[in-house]
């Protein structure tokens, strides 16, 4: 017996990208007995250490032990790896990256895959290149197979004026106050990248309540 197609895909680069915008839309979903899952391009060996590890391998060990501690406490149980160069993607052949989302997509059915939008957040070019990738397989399947496809939104514009001319607004709210002690836990899990979660909760403290996102509606 086949399983049930799943409510919400995650396609993102790095190990902690499924947690600060997403968790507690996740934790709501799955307790409503939706299936959700999350496909990692990257095993993030070339972020931050904080002194906790020596080198990339190392460093990938443990972010991926970071990651499953933080699925643990989400609750999210289908999860697919993968060990394309961490902050290379953009130099990557493309075309391998677009299949991983294709194949994803086409196996688990989702209902909505969420990805980063077209100027990664940030500015990051992993994030950037995720998008497109993700994007262009979207695009690639037939219109009455396609999910409904969300992008993390900031209500906040972006300070840097290249990004603000790419920034798109929210469309979509979810109120996860009820979730935060469980959020909080989930995003202290990635320890090795506490330096990003002081950054994220500085920025934009009401994102750890309310998460948002943008849902391409073409």
């Amino acid at each position: 017996m086949s399983e049930a197609p799943l409510k919400l895909l995650l396609i993102v680069p790095h190990p902690d990208d499924e947690v600060y915008g997403a968790s507690g839309t996740l934790m709501d979903l799955l307790d409503e007995g939706h299936r959700c899952g999350l496909v990692t391009l990257t095993r993030g060996e070339a972020g931050r250490t904080l002194g906790l590890c020596d080198g990339p391998e190392e460093l990938a060990r443990m972010r991926e032990a970071e990651l499953r501690a933080c699925l643990d406490v989400i609750g999210l149980k289908v999860h697919e790896q993968h060990e394309f160069p961490d902050k290379h993607l953009a130099e990557q052949p493309f075309g391998p990256l677009v299949e991983v989302a294709r194949a994803a997509m086409r196996r688990h059915q989702p209902e909505v895959v969420l990805t980063f939008p077209p100027n990664g957040s940030n500015g990051h070019l992993d994030h950037v290149t995720t998008h497109r990738a993700v994007r262009e397989a979207w695009e690639s399947l037939p219109e009455d197979e396609r999910p409904r496809l969300w992008y993390y939104a900031s209500t906040t514009p972006p300070e840097n004026e290249a990004l603000r001319a790419a920034w798109l607004a929210p469309n979509i709210r979810r109120d996860v106050s009820h979730r935060v002690n469980r959020k909080l836990q989930a995003i202290a899990c990635h320890r090795s990248q506490a330096l990003s979660t002081v950054d994220f909760i500085r920025k934009f403290p009401e994102r750890i309540t309310e998460e948002t996102f943008y849902e391409v509606r073409e």
